[in-house]
This record gives structure tokens, sequence and C-alpha cells, in this order.
């Protein structure tokens, strides 16, 4: 039997498909798995142990990137798949599972798109308290697979040794000992809706720093964030004391592999809702996750709950959670009226934590 598994574009998203990946190949053992990623993502399935072939399909634009998806559509047809799975439901990806012609073709239920498909999943069109991970495995239905559980099909991405030992020379040249407890701040996110103040982030840089003699704070950010991050480093660094300003580290910019291995040598990651917090959730870090308009019912890390991870979040708000498109009172308080100091505190229960597995040793 050959399965192929289409999911494009969020980082976060595919990362979310990982448990049914691991579904599909403990229900089929000898299938064939194969799946489609754009390039942004694929390095979160490339080590997968449970797929056979993973297909990077670039986004292209107008005519000529529908003559590449067409092709493509064709290579697919040629490799004369049983079922296709669409993850994603948006029109170049259920494009794509039709021009499959497997027999059979599972997506969700999406105006203007059911005939893509022959078996049609429900998608509630409202924003559920409904975690995203059983959202993408509803598709898995149609195959008789029984729900999941995160401690039975967590979040996979698995590190690579090689890079894992250049992080580790890196880190060695930045001054990092076995002894340091390195505090991973990640200041980007997808969107504005997302993204907690630059002078929050340095104030909880700062905190850790100036309260844990071991720690040392790494920040990272995606691409479009760099600028934000170095404005993190400066602002923390500008209010420590001389002797501790060397512990907020300036270590530049890191990969998607680059950052999963850190995260295994981390003792605490903060961030926002984004691709790269659900990186971290496939390794066994404490996590502190801030949440604006998203809910951590739909979000939170999926793993198993001996793995310690802390929400963050402004409760009570009616216009949470919502689509991130207009934030209707107009100042986004459901992420700016969160505290430095509400992280900190999470900071001191994960590190003052009785669970054996938490890590965050000071």
């Amino acid at each position: 039997m050959k399965i192929l598994l289409v999911r494009l574009r969020q980082i976060g998203d595919v990362v979310f498909t990982t448990p049914a990946i691991r579904g599909l190949r403990h229900r089929f053992p000898e299938a064939h798995l194969s799946y489609v990623v754009e390039p942004a993502a694929a390095p979160v399935v490339e080590t997968n142990t449970a797929l056979d072939q993973v297909i990077v399909a670039p986004r292209g634009r107008g005519f000529r990137g529908l003559r590449r998806d067409i092709a493509l559509g064709g290579r697919l047809r040629r490799e004369r798949f049983d079922i296709a799975i669409d993850f994603h439901g948006g029109p170049r990806a259920s494009l794509l599972t039709w021009l499959s012609r497997a027999p059979v073709r599972i997506g969700y239920d999406v105006a203007g798109r059911r005939w893509m498909y022959t078996n049609i999943v429900d998608r509630p069109r409202d924003l559920r308290a409904r975690h995203s991970v059983e959202n993408q495995w509803d598709l898995l239905g149609p195959l008789g697979i029984a729900r999941p559980s995160p401690e039975a099909f967590p979040v996979e991405m698995a590190p690579r040794p090689d890079v894992t030992e250049r992080l580790a020379a890196r880190l060695a040249m930045a001054g990092v000992s076995a002894d340091d407890r390195l505090v991973i701040i990640h200041v980007s996110a997808g969107n504005p809706f997302r993204r907690w103040p630059v002078d929050s982030f340095a104030a909880v840089a700062a905190g850790l720093v100036t309260r844990h003699r071991k720690i040392r704070v790494i920040v990272t950010s995606g691409p479009s964030e760099h600028e934000a991050a170095g404005q993190v480093i400066a602002h923390a660094r500008q209010s420590l004391q001389a002797d501790t300003r060397s512990r907020v580290l300036d270590c530049g910019d890191f990969s998607l592999t680059e950052l999963r291995a850190l995260v295994d040598r981390a003792s605490l990651y903060i961030g926002g809702d984004s691709g790269p917090m659900h990186i971290a959730a496939t390794s066994h870090v404490p996590m502190i996750s801030l949440y604006g308009p998203t809910l951590p019912a739909r979000s939170a890390p999926w793993r198993a709950a001996g793995w310690p991870s802390v929400a963050v979040e402004v409760r009570g708000l009616e216009c949470r959670p919502c689509d991130q498109r207009v934030c209707a009172p107009g100042d986004f308080r459901c992420l700016l009226r969160i505290e430095p100091q509400a992280v900190l505190d999470a900071a001191e229960r994960l590190a003052k934590g009785d669970n054996e597995h938490s890590g965050f040793g000071i």
C-alpha cells in the first residue's frame, strides 16, 4: 500500500501532523508513506523515521507556479498512491491531492473543493477549544484509526546528530560550559497578533540572569524578527550589572534543525505560540508558552504530561480567541496585558517543582 500525505505552509501545522504520521505507520506497518511539504517546514519531517519519502514542493507564483504544480501532480499520479490525505485543505494542497488520482482521497469539507475528495471529513468553522493535533487526526477516521493521546503519539522531530555536534562546538566557542543552564527566549511569531513586546522579553531575560547565577540566556528569532532579537539582547544587557551582561548571549541565527538541537541542550524554553514553540515541544525541555489570541486548548505542547509546560495567558476576554485578522478592541490586550513578572513567576514554579523531568536545575 502507498499513502500520500499533503501538508503545506506553516511550520507548526506540519508539527501537528507528526502524531498522525506515527499513527498511520502503526496502523499500516508495511505501507510506503510519502509526505509533500514546502521548503520552510521540510526539516520537521525530513528525519521522521515513519516516512519513506519526503517530497519538497517549492511554492511558485502565477502561471509558472501552476505549471510546476501540475507537473508535480503528474509525478504523484505516476507513483500510483492508494490513499491520499490532505491535511491542509488549501487550494494548492487540494489540487495536488486530486491530481494524485489516488482511489481514496481524504480531505476536509471545504466549500468549492469537496469534490476533489472521495472521503470528506467535517471541519467546523468556529474556533473550538480542541487541540489542532486532534483536528488533523480527524482525517484518519475513515481509515479506522482510534483517537490519539500525547503519551502514545507525541509530536516528533528527531534531532540530527551532525547538527547536535556542530551546535556543541558553537556553544563552547560562546563560552557556555557544561554547568551552565541555558534558557532559550524566542521572540518571533507568525503575525503581529502573537508578538510580545521587546521590552517584556528583555525584562524576562534580565530577571532570569539576575536571579540565577548559573543561567545563560540565548535569544532566538525567525528571519523577520532578527532586529527584534538584537533589541531584546541590547535592552536586557543595559539593565544588568557589568559583570552579568555577558550571560545574555548573542549567538546569531539558528535554523530549524539547529533550534531542535539547541532545545535538547536547554533547561527552559520561553516563547509565544509559534512554529518554533512546537519544534521545542518535540523535545523534553520545560516550556513557558505565551498565548494571546490563541488558546492552549488548541495549541499547547502535545507531549506526555511528564514533560512540564506552563501556559501564560490573559483570561476572561470576550474577544479571545479570534481569527487574527482584526483586533476588535484595537489594543492587542490579549497579549500586551501579559506582564514579564508572570513569566518569571512561571519559571520559578518550574524550577521549584517536584517533577523529576523538569530539568530546570538552578
